[in-house]
């Protein structure tokens, strides 16, 4: 199903139907600062292994993330973060950026033990946001790549709600997204990494 959403203030009932989806265990496309992702609830363990079967890759080798609109869900899923890097993500969310954290025991429960790191974003798109806020729980998302041998990412929501026809659930058509991922960024031990440069710029001050 395609369901055109407004990009910057998203209906509340098209919000409501996406996230009782996820509830229910369903997978999601849906726009964020940077690329369309399939999501799934975090709260629905099998929602991950249908989005790596969606992608091709086994589940143990897919790099997901964990959508959440803002940081107070540290504490519940990652290990304690020192002072500066906070400080440092705080500066930066919302924003196109994807940390690599540490997980704490809630992540690998629901990763069935996979999971020793997570990558945690927070969008700066107002229908991601939306959705966790009405979910009341990170969703686990991972881009959607495209066919095309000269496209790596998929920009368009009904090429891709055809594409993934019968096997995703909802499609939420924003407009066309950029073709630049997060870039992304390993936090340990007070010390920071670029492992992937994207449409983020992260300061050379970190």
């Amino acid at each position: 199903m395609l369901i055109t959403v407004d990009a910057k203030n998203p209906d509340s009932a098209v919000i409501r139907q996406a996230a009782e989806c996820l509830r229910d265990g369903g997978i999601i496309v849906f726009p964020t600062d940077t690329l369309y992702s399939f999501g799934g609830s975090l709260m629905q363990p099998a929602a991950a292994d249908r989005i790596a079967r969606l992608k091709k890759i086994r589940p143990d080798k897919a790099d997901f993330s964990i959508i959440c609109d803002n940081l107070t869900v540290l504490s519940t899923y990652c290990k304690p973060v020192d002072t500066p890097t906070f400080k440092m993500m705080k500066s930066l969310l919302p924003g196109p950026f994807t940390f690599i954290l540490e997980a704490n025991r809630h992540i690998p429960k629901v990763f069935n033990e996979r999971k020793k790191t997570i990558g945690l974003r927070v969008p700066a798109h107002a229908v991601p946001l939306a959705l966790v806020a009405a979910l009341g729980h990170p969703i686990v998302a991972s881009s959607v790549h495209d066919d095309d041998a000269l496209l790596q990412y998929a920009t368009d929501a009904a090429s891709i709600a055809d594409a993934y026809r019968g096997r995703v659930d909802l499609v939420l058509d924003a407009g066309a997204c950029g073709l630049l991922p997060s870039t992304v960024v390993r936090c340990a031990d007070g010390a920071f990494e670029v492992l992937r440069k994207g449409k983020g710029d992260f300061p050379d001050t970190y």
